[in-house]
């Protein structure tokens, strides 16, 4: 009886790994989904949106900014401190709250005809800010008005207390004294929360359409059964394609590493009061943690895949399994919480807290770092064990 030598039965594993990777190298559309949609033109999408967004709010800052006033005849001192603080008094029109909402403008001024009667009476008068809050763009916008006409309100009161023999102090018994604690790169959160999230989902990605082929593809091509023919035992096939996915999902990690800390040096956060610090040290964090996490993300992908009996099936499947790694991301948007130490065991849970620690210029703890990385290989080993119950089926290699 003819038996395979045993050196070759050792290197079985190996094999299975350099095949999968040099075809899949061949194939156009799982390099560009690996190393470069994901990886490369996600980092820059993101930057430019930030900065085309940053830019938009920066020019109703610094920029002259037209409003249309209401009734400027009745207050010819409140629009020269408008004026001075940069705003471009318009023409009043007729019906504000239908431009507001319509966005032919971001805030209308309205004064009230009895606005100098009650001046000259030393009673209080009130403008009106109409603006529309749903519209994110016209925030700027608002709160720049809206500081002008409260500072000029406060210097006015408090010349009326002194016209009166009184300390302006007088209408402000108790004032508050903010401390924000909050460092500069602390502060970067705020804008960059969204990283875990587009981190993991560039490892799902990158290795997605490597899973496909390697299950579903090769099953509807009908090479499995030759493969699973071969005297090798099935869980060395499994694990050399899990290899050659975890490859290409660390690749596309890699990149996207890279590419975040060049292009993050063009997003102008130091106008914001923030600093953001992704170098070699940030990188080699989450590049330890996503490595428990790649495998269980490999694993799963050819675990679901195995059950689709053709490509496009296993693309619709895998589709669905993408909407894993938001759960922590949208969970933590509406329900924030302060993270525990058990927390960091907890697959894609523990990489966000950890990643968003970062971020903040807090270090990691060994501790922390060893709950994340064991918590997700558990979940990891179990994810294989099952796969490779799968692989042991005489099903998996039939097309139909």
């Amino acid at each position: 009886m003819h038996t395979t030598p045993a050196p070759i039965r050792s290197r079985a594993l190996f094999t299975v790994f350099l095949k999968e990777v040099r075809e899949n190298l061949r194939d156009r559309r799982t390099l560009i989904s690996a190393l470069l949609t994901g990886p490369l033109l996600g980092p820059l999408v993101f930057v430019m949106l930030i900065n085309v967004s940053l830019q938009r709010q920066f020019d109703k800052i610094d920029k002259p900014l037209p409003v249309p006033v209401i009734g400027s005849e009745y207050a010819p001192n409140l629009l020269q401190a408008l004026k001075a603080g940069g705003i471009v008094p318009g023409p009043a029109i007729a019906n504000p709250e239908l431009s507001v909402r319509q966005q032919e403008n971001d805030v209308v001024l309205r004064i009230a005809p009895d606005y100098a009667s009650s001046w000259r009476k030393g009673e209080p008068v009130q403008v009106e800010l109409i603006y529309d809050s749903s519209q994110r763009d016209a925030n700027p916008a608002v709160e720049r008005v809206s500081q002008l006409v409260e500072t000029y309100a406060r210097q006015q009161g408090a010349m009326r207390l002194v016209a009166r023999g009184l300390s302006p102090g007088t209408a402000v018994p108790v004032s508050v004294a903010r401390r924000d604690q909050a460092t500069a790169q602390a502060r970067g959160v705020l804008m960059f929360g969204m990283l875990p999230y587009f981190f993991v989902l560039t490892m799902f990605m990158g290795g997605m359409y490597l899973a496909i082929d390697l299950t579903a593809g090769e099953r509807e091509r009908q090479s499995l059964e030759p493969l699973f023919a071969n005297p090798v035992p099935r869980w060395k096939i499994l694990l050399g394609k899990l290899a050659a996915i975890s490859v290409f999902s660390t690749v596309s990690l890699l990149i996207s590493l890279v590419a975040f800390s060049v292009v993050g040096h063009f997003v102008p956060v130091e106008k914001l009061g923030m600093e953001l610090e992704m170098g070699p040290r940030f990188g080699a964090h989450v590049l330890l943690m996503a490595l428990p996490l790649i495998v269980l993300l490999a694993a799963l992908q050819s675990m679901v895949a195995a059950f689709a009996k053709s490509y496009r099936e296993a693309q619709s499947y895998l589709s669905l399994l993408m909407l894993v790694p938001i759960i922590p991301s949208a969970l933590l948007s509406v329900l924030p919480i302060k993270a525990q130490d058990w927390m960091y065991a907890v697959p894609l849970l523990g990489q966000h807290f950890g990643i968003m620690q970062l971020l903040r210029g807090d270090s990691l703890s060994l501790h922390q770092l060893g709950l994340c990385m064991a918590g997700s290989a558990a979940a990891a080993l179990l994810a294989v064990l099952i796969t490779a119950q799968l692989y042991r089926s005489e099903r998996l290699a039939i097309s139909s």
